[in-house]
């Protein structure tokens, strides 16, 4: 597993951003100023481990993402996270990436969390409260968690400029596809035992086009109740 710097040399939050820059990782002043505003360490158990660069268990066989790994997939999406722009989080876990999708498309656009763990929804919207950034926005209804099946999306607020699956899917859910706006963005691991984290892009005629950006290992996509045996 890779790691950009050793465990325990980062204690703050910012330093960790600031690592991720001079890595060259986070290349954009949006994402960076995103990843300073919605600290890592109020969406953690263990706030002593917030800011290592590796997946940390969230309980229910779920993990969060290592901090590069979702500033990569913030990189990605960066130009479909622009300001009245809506965002779909499929898998949103602790609500942190949603947070960071909701300060960069602000409180004119639409940051949507979709978790099938209730327990995961409600903690997680307790730490969305902790984050003067993401707070707000959840208050006034441009950052919101639902529980639902991700891999059906969240066709009430459909078409989105970004989807970003934090699960690895076997294939790509059709109806992911179907709720991507012409010209938006998915970012999906896809694969079993191996993981190809995939780019899909629509184009303006909705055809798409698919490419691999790096191999990753992510939880399964799958059922709560497969998720919950560890499955």
């Amino acid at each position: 597993m890779k790691q950009f710097w050793s465990p325990n040399s980062i204690n703050k939050n910012k330093a960790m951003v600031e690592n991720l820059q001079s890595h060259g990782v986070i290349t954009s002043d949006e994402v960076a100023k995103a990843m300073e505003a919605v600290d890592r360490g109020l969406f953690v158990p263990d706030r002593s481990c917030a800011y290592v660069d590796s997946p940390l268990s969230i309980g229910y066989n779920v993990t969060i993402s290592a901090p590069h790994m979702h500033a990569m997939c913030l990189q990605l999406l960066e130009k479909n996270l622009k300001p009245g722009m809506r965002v779909l989080d499929v898998g949103s876990g602790t609500g942190y990436l949603t947070a960071c999708f909701a300060v960069m498309v602000g409180s004119e656009g639409r940051a949507i969390g979709v978790e099938h763990i209730p327990e995961l929804m409600a903690s997680s919207i307790k730490n969305i409260e902790a984050s003067d950034a993401a707070s707000p926005l959840l208050k006034q209804g441009s950052l919101a968690i639902h529980v639902g099946d991700g891999r059906q999306g969240w066709a009430e607020f459909a078409p989105y400029d970004a989807i970003h699956v934090g699960a690895a899917a076997p294939v790509i859910p059709e109806a992911l596809i179907d709720q991507l706006k012409p010209g938006g963005r998915l970012v999906i691991p896809v694969g079993n035992l191996f993981q190809d984290l995939q780019v899909v892009d629509k184009n303006s005629d909705g055809s798409v086009s698919i490419r691999s950006e790096t191999s990753v290992r992510y939880v399964p996509l799958t059922s709560r109740e497969a998720q919950l045996r560890g499955e």
